[in-house]
């Protein structure tokens, strides 16, 4: 199994998620299956999973009584995705499994081309969603909500995955996916050296992070380590928390979730993209941003090479481990005291490909991560994050740890319904052929924060318009 320092590239992007929920403001629609159910009544169809028997399909019914070896394909990095296979089958010795793994820059690119191979994954670590539902690789998943009773989960936990068979817009529609946790963003910061720029509790307001920052750079201390390197581009995690300051989060889940007219190319968004320009320019990021990965940026921030890091709480676990007490999180302050904060959230995707061999064992595969204690209790201990669910299941607990930290601001997020998916998120190709280099481009001084704006936007455009 690997580490989590083995990992390369993006880590979530593909990875962020809500805590309970991506608290949108989404209901859940009812649609009905495009994809039908198989005639047989044979292991892996979906007439096997049928409530006809009466109650959630069990593993016979959905698995079969054969031994079935289940095809995966997973993230490089994220340890919790093989973990939670292995412990099913602990469980359901009957069931094994053949784990592939890559960064997820390469299964973003690759995905079209794996979901519709001849030994297409039975469960994907899914990239954007709208080009795969579009051309007809993913299996809908609303025969299963009906089955496994999953109107009982937060309409707004499944909301990102919902969306019509062209493939837009999100957050209403069929549902195409589903998250092994649910995970948000913001800030983690070195203790031993907040305590020597005076930092006594975290920063109320954007100003009070400025004024933090500047105390940082002025006592020889890299004030945010980030990553910005290959084709990741880091810089949108604190662009985004900044644009929430400047703006409300609705139109950014608009135009993320590809709703008509929207655009990313606001007044408040380039007054946010201006003030981490700023920050750029005044030298509070690492200088080797743009050649550095996230791997690396893990790296410096482990070994005190940097007071703040904008990040996920998937990584609240492992920092535990490895800087136990030493590190603590906070929500990215607001413009004004007591303006409600926000953060990036999204589950961590996996869908099942329509040409699967076994799609109702990956379907309950899926419902036993989100409903089985020990399951739930390895998400939050070694993914850091809040395994979803139905929200009369109980959460397990780490006192007085890193993990309890962001599990508290994600029911901040949850209540003040601010969460918001990643605008890398919005199209299939957005992050890596526009925002990735638009934001290297601008750490590097040769793109204005307006000409940023312009260009993902006209790239946007394109990308919905072709059905991506």
């Amino acid at each position: 199994m690997l580490t989590r320092k083995e990992a390369t590239g993006h880590r979530r992007v593909g990875r962020m998620g809500t805590l309970a929920a991506v608290a949108l403001a989404v209901g859940v629609a009812s649609g009905c299956s495009s994809g039908g159910t198989a005639a047989s009544g044979t292991p892996g169809s979906s007439a096997t999973a049928g409530t006809s028997a009466g109650g959630p399909p069990t593993e016979a019914r959905a698995c079969g009584t054969s031994p079935v070896t289940m095809q995966a394909y997973v993230e490089t990095g994220f340890p919790d995705a093989p973990a939670l296979m292995h412990l099913f089958t602990k469980q359901y010795p009957k069931v094994t499994w053949n784990i592939r793994q890559n960064q997820f820059s390469v299964i973003t690119q690759s995905a079209p081309l794996v979901l519709s191979g001849s030994n297409a994954p039975d469960l994907m670590r899914m990239p954007q969603l709208s080009g795969l539902v579009h051309d007809h690789l993913l299996k809908n998943l609303d025969p299963y909500y009906t089955e496994y009773g999953w109107d009982k989960f937060p309409a707004s936990q499944l909301a990102q995955m919902r969306m019509p068979a062209s493939g837009h817009p999100r957050g209403t529609g069929s549902l195409w996916a589903m998250g092994l946790n649910y995970s948000l963003t913001g800030v983690f910061y070195n203790k031993t050296l907040a305590a020597q720029i005076g930092m006594t509790s975290p920063p109320a307001t954007l100003s009070e992070f400025d004024a933090l920052l500047a105390k940082a750079k002025a006592a020889g201390i890299t004030p945010i380590t980030v990553f910005d390197g290959g084709a990741t581009g880091g810089l949108l995690f604190p662009l985004q928390q900044v644009m929430a300051d400047y703006g409300p989060t609705t139109p950014v889940n608009n135009w993320i979730f590809q709703k008509p007219g929207a655009t990313i190319n606001t007044a408040g968004n380039l007054a946010a993209a201006n003030h981490l320009d700023q920050w750029i320019k005044k030298g509070y990021f690492n200088s080797d941003a743009n050649a550095t990965v996230y791997a690396q940026m893990m790296s410096k921030f482990e070994h005190g090479q940097g007071l703040f890091m904008f990040d996920g709480d998937w990584e609240s676990g492992n920092l535990d481990k490895l800087m136990p007490h030493k590190v603590g999180f906070f929500l990215m302050p607001p413009l004004k005291a007591g303006d409600q904060q926000a953060a990036m959230s999204a589950p961590l995707t996996y869908g099942i490909s329509a040409q699967a061999q076994h799609p109702d064992c990956a379907a309950f595969f899926l419902n036993w991560v989100a409903t089985n204690p020990a399951a739930r209790q390895l998400n939050v201990e070694d993914g850091g994050s809040n395994p979803g669910g139905p929200p009369a299941l109980a959460i397990p607990e780490k006192p007085k740890t890193l993990v309890a930290q962001t599990l508290a601001a994600g029911k901040v997020i949850a209540r003040e319904s601010t969460g918001m998916d990643f605008i890398a998120n919005a199209t299939g190709s957005i992050y890596a052929e526009a925002w990735t280099p638009a934001v290297q481009k601008m750490f590097a001084g040769k793109e204005t924060p307006q000409a940023v704006l312009q260009d993902v936007q006209a790239a946007y455009q394109h990308e919905v318009q072709s059905g991506n």
